[in-house]
């Protein structure tokens, strides 16, 4: 070899050597640069303009949750959603910033869990913000520093972030509605009337809102209360009420065991709760009805027919069973038969 090709060889070396160097000192200060600069870079000053939230996940699933003229709604259901959680999603991904810059090579996304939501194995939500000027797009993968920190893509870059405050969210319509149906304290309960399915009718009732205990009527003869407190909790029933789905009126499938209870407040108002279970472990569905007599009763159960008017909810079992008591579940247990 010549002592020519010898020093191009070497010159050559030199400039590749020369350009890595430069390349990752390149991407170390890029990264240097954008630790602390938010992730989503104008969304906090355009919060109050936002009208629209995507969040998709694979598979199809996804939510919309639109601004309407006096709430926001999940338009899958029409229903109003769950503000105080809408707003913290929206602030958080506001206040986002970088930890650190991550992998740029799309074959490592899925270790990040950012991938394309069309890809085969996607796990992560997409999450789409709109405005009327400008829509910011994010995919959310998974989370990270003991579950204070995310990974997370912008739609469109190459770059995978780390960044914090963690995004916890998810494209199912049911857990983006808003979830408390009715909030009617205990100490306003003056009766229940229960006509439950295939039983004998029972109520409970106090004469003033100081009685501590409720009287059962109804107690089969030769039956008695387990405790002068037994039906207490029952007042509660519809106390913080909670919905795990909604859906526009139902009708009862044929053959369907409806109960019934009547409650009604010191001050006149008068809530009738239809509802059946769907097979022995299936979900629980109620409809709600309301009435009342005197001014103030009447307007607070027009304000609240005009919220559950049309409305089937899907509740929890055990807040169905606090609501249909069973008597039996009041009573002291049958004496157990005498062996002979």
């Amino acid at each position: 070899m010549t002592q020519r090709r010898l020093i191009l060889l070497f010159v050559v070396s030199l400039i590749v050597l020369g350009l890595a160097v430069w390349v990752t000192h390149r991407e170390q200060n890029s990264g240097a640069s954008l630790a602390g600069a938010r992730v989503l870079p104008g969304l906090r000053a355009r919060l109050n303009t936002v009208t629209e939230v995507r969040i998709s996940g694979p598979n199809g699933k996804h939510v919309v949750i639109e601004k309407g003229a006096k709430h926001w709604l999940v338009s899958q259901r029409h229903y109003p959603a769950n503000t105080g959680q809408l707003r913290k999603l929206l602030i958080d991904l506001s206040n986002l910033r970088v930890v650190q810059t991550k992998t740029r090579l799309a074959k490592n996304y899925p270790l990040l869990g950012v991938q394309p939501l069309t890809a085969k194995g996607a796990t992560g939500v997409r999450i789409d913000v709109i405005s009327p000027r400008r829509t910011w797009s994010l995919i959310v993968g998974h989370s990270a520093l003991q579950g204070s920190a995310t990974y997370v893509r912008r739609v469109g870059h190459k770059q995978t972030l780390l960044a914090t405050p963690l995004i916890m969210t998810n494209a199912k319509a049911a857990q983006w509605l808003e979830p408390v149906i009715l909030d009617v304290a205990a100490k306003r309960v003056r009766s229940i009337e229960e006509r439950l399915a295939g039983q004998p009718p029972y109520s409970i009732v106090r004469a003033k809102p100081t009685d501590t205990n409720f009287t059962v009527l109804g107690i089969p003869p030769g039956r008695r209360i387990s405790s002068p407190a037994a039906a207490d909790d029952d007042a509660s029933a519809l106390s913080n009420l909670t919905l795990t789905n909604v859906h526009k009126a139902l009708a009862p499938p044929p053959g369907a065991a409806l109960s019934r209870a009547l409650f009604t407040t010191f001050g006149g108002l008068r809530l009738t709760v239809t509802g059946y279970r769907t097979g022995k472990k299936g979900p629980c569905h109620i409809d709600i009805a309301a009435s009342g007599t005197g001014t103030k009763a009447l307007a607070e159960a027009k304000a609240i027919e005009a919220r559950v008017h049309g409305w089937t909810y899907t509740i929890p079992s055990y807040e169905y069973r606090q609501i249909f008591q069973q008597l039996s579940g009041l009573l002291q247990p049958l004496p157990k038969p005498r062996r002979p």
